[in-house]
């Protein structure tokens, strides 16, 4: 009898880490947000990162909200799109991407997108200020017709939505945690913040993100947010996967606004 007691009272093995593919490596990058300067030196230390490690399948993956808020939208936009012409990218949609491509056509739109860094992403495409301050609501949205050209439009909505690799799901915003993985909507996995980061149950995999700004990367059980606030702290983190591993590199403005200092741990 005190046999089977034992047996029953036993504790389960504890479950493996959550880990990618065999062979494969995966560094994921948090908001750019316009920040062209920390997205180039973050680039420069990730390729020297991979090249300094063993030979792996490797993929970048970028979170989303590339545009907006900080000086060089345009300039970031055109340095992800180089990037993928020379590795293996895949790009997730932003709350940002979808307002900047909505802005072409909605007014009430491109009103809440001027709001939220719309302008700093216009004047990025060379508008001058007194040209961009001279123009009421309608007449911007017809200048940005000619001033974003159509392969960056066609670029930016061709972005995914969600991104699976072995225990992992990447995603801008975050899931609904009610729904599975294969239900979620568009409209919560860009825009979703509450309702994810206060779940406290388990994912379906865990869940890497941006979206929401964290000083540090959040990283919890479930869920691991990687916006540390490129435009508002001058840090822009990339979350390094590598079978049960993790680690990030991220790039750091300096106080005087000018250096930058790369900073790796894990």
């Amino acid at each position: 009898m005190l046999k089977p007691l034992r047996t029953l009272f036993r504790k389960a093995p504890a479950a493996p880490p959550p880990s990618t593919p065999s062979g494969t490596r995966f560094y994921a990058i948090g908001d750019i947000h316009g920040c062209d300067r920390l997205f180039n030196a973050l680039i420069d230390a990730i390729e020297t990162d991979d090249a300094e490690a063993q030979s792996a399948d490797t993929t970048m993956i970028l979170l989303g909200d590339l545009v907006d808020r900080g000086p060089g939208s345009a300039q970031v936009i055109a340095r992800a799109r180089e990037w993928g012409q020379q590795r293996k990218v895949r790009y997730l949609a932003g709350n940002h991407e979808e307002m900047f491509l909505d802005s072409f056509e909605d007014r009430d739109v491109l009103k809440h997108f001027l709001k939220h860094g719309g302008r700093e992403t216009i004047l990025s495409y060379g508008i001058g200020f007194d040209e961009y301050n001279q123009l009421d609501l309608d007449q911007l949205r017809d200048r940005l017709h000619t001033l974003v050209p159509q392969e960056d439009r066609d670029f930016v909505r061709s972005f995914e939505e969600i991104i699976l690799a072995g225990d992992y799901a990447f995603v801008h915003a975050g899931i609904d945690p009610s729904r599975p993985l294969d239900e979620q909507s568009r409209k919560d996995m860009l825009w979703i913040r509450e309702r994810f980061l206060s779940h406290s149950g388990a994912f379906e995999k865990v869940i890497v993100h941006g979206h929401t700004i964290f000083e540090e990367v959040e990283n919890r059980p479930g869920r691991i947010g990687i916006d540390t606030g490129a435009f508002r702290f001058g840090r822009l983190t990339a979350l390094v996967l590598e079978g049960e591993t993790r680690r990030y590199i991220q790039a750091r403005q300096g106080e005087d606004g000018e250096a930058i200092e790369i900073v790796k741990w894990g």
